[in-house]
């Protein structure tokens, strides 16, 4: 909770800045929303309950991102959570996928985000029992220690054989290890599963006569490693107690991210059978972010918290298109501002894992440095901007296309370029890009 307390939102926002140009506005609705859970739970458990998080809808193109300060945000606060399409539950028949997978789905994220902390808190002790059941297997037979006449000593083969091992002198060495099946969880199969992984269900009813088996496998040393710490770890985790963390942790704690709910939204003035399918997908959603329990996998998980944050273009519709049930359940409203050349530009060099700095670091593995002038990445992100105007606007991702046509001969020829700086400058771009905008056409196809 301390390291929780310590994001104010002035703190959030400059966190989110390290990864995101742009969209203060986006990134300061979020901010809040975070800073109020943290406020939240300083209260009374009876105060608590009655205040509701209020959820985000985001309002802008695609590229600009919406999504990426969705996932920012949980990643920064250790927070379970998934991104759905609205879309999807309308894919087939009237309502499509039933619309509580999502709460499943996040509740499996925080099931294995809380089994992967718990695996690093018994990781030692699971290690010296894969190093003892590694030894077993290298020596048959022999016990770990050597019983003579009440007094206990150590078998100096074995313990050499530990040494060898620990310092990874074995690890190409061949060994024949017995492993559990993976039939074992095929009961489980059932509780909480959405209609369409009915097939998956059915694939797992052979495990149900099987139940949990061994059988033998021959491996390396190495691979029998990591195949032995995920069970030894599996052994000693609860699997109960797990369950209840992740459960708390994403009634209180979980984001969920509804993209394209634009899409589900009927439009002015329009009546169809489209239009009346829209809105039973609202309705169906709408007791999941208004709050309701979720039969998942691992227990029952009530919603009334989770945090949703909404986005669409709203091209098309307007948010007011929306049920007003659904509106309602979305107070928070923010308009995300289109690109411009003085955003691409930044996004080029700044963030912490900006694009300029993805292709400098893949190229250097093949022994190229590359290196760009400042009058190239400007050129680069006029050219975007010019692109996204003259074909489809999708953002940021449009820079990807352009890197890619940019460095094409240099990633193609790297292996024999060992050695080499090639200087990215704005006759290089220039050239790259001759022509290409005087064709339309020819600029939807290449861009």
């Amino acid at each position: 909770m301390n390291d929780f307390e310590t994001l104010t939102p002035r703190k959030i926002v400059e966190e989110l800045d390290r990864f995101i140009i742009g969209q203060t506005k986006a990134k300061k609705a979020v901010a809040i929303a975070l800073r109020n859970r943290i406020r939240r739970m300083k209260l009374a458990p009876e105060d608590r309950e009655e205040i509701a998080p209020k959820n985000i809808l985001m309002i802008g193109p695609t590229g600009v991102g919406k999504t990426e300060i969705a996932r920012r945000l949980a990643k920064l606060c250790n927070a379970p959570f998934v991104k759905v399409e609205a879309t999807k539950y309308t894919e087939v028949g009237y309502v499509g996928r039933d619309v509580e997978s999502m709460i499943r789905d996040l509740m499996a994220a925080g099931y294995r985000m809380v089994m992967e902390e718990l695996r690093e808190e018994v990781l030692n002790t699971a290690e010296q029992k894969v190093t003892e059941r590694i030894l077993d297997a290298l020596l048959p037979g022999m016990q770990s220690q050597i019983q003579s006449e009440n007094v206990i000593t150590p078998n100096p083969t074995r313990e050499w054989l530990k040494g060898q091992l620990v310092r990874g002198e074995l690890d190409d060495r061949e060994i024949e290890i017995e492993v559990t099946s993976q039939n074992g969880g095929a009961l489980e199969i059932f509780a909480g599963q959405p209609f369409e992984d009915l097939e998956s269900t059915f694939s797992g009813i052979a495990g149900l006569f099987g139940g949990k088996g061994k059988k033998k496998r021959r491996m390396k040393i190495r691979e029998a490693r990591n195949v032995l710490l995920q069970e030894e770890s599996e052994k000693l985790i609860d699997k109960d107690k797990a369950a209840e963390l992740a459960r708390e942790r994403v009634e209180q704690n979980g984001i969920i991210f509804v993209d394209e709910i634009d899409k589900i939204a009927s439009r002015s003035g329009q009546t169809s059978s489209i239009d009346v399918s829209r809105e039973g997908v609202q309705r169906d959603i709408l007791p999941i972010v208004e709050g309701s329990k979720v039969s998942t996998k691992y227990g029952i998980v009530d919603t009334t918290h989770i945090l949703f944050i909404a986005a669409g273009a709203f091209t098309v519709s307007k948010p007011t298109d929306l049920i007003p049930e659904l509106q309602g359940r979305f107070p928070i409203r923010v308009e995300l501002d289109s690109l411009n050349a003085a955003d691409f530009e930044k996004i080029l060099i700044e963030p912490e894992n900006s694009l300029i700095r993805q292709y400098t670091q893949l190229l250097e593995t093949e022994s190229v440095k590359l290196t760009f002038t400042p009058q190239a990445i400007h050129e680069l992100a006029v050219i975007c901007e010019q692109a996204n105007k003259q074909t489809e606007n999708i953002g940021a991702r449009r820079l990807h296309t352009i890197m890619e046509h940019l460095l094409e001969d240099i990633s193609f020829y790297a292996s024999e370029k060992k050695g080499e700086t090639v200087t990215i400058d704005e006759a290089f771009v220039a050239e790259r890009f001759k022509g290409i905008f005087e064709r339309p056409d020819l600029a939807k196809f290449i861009l």
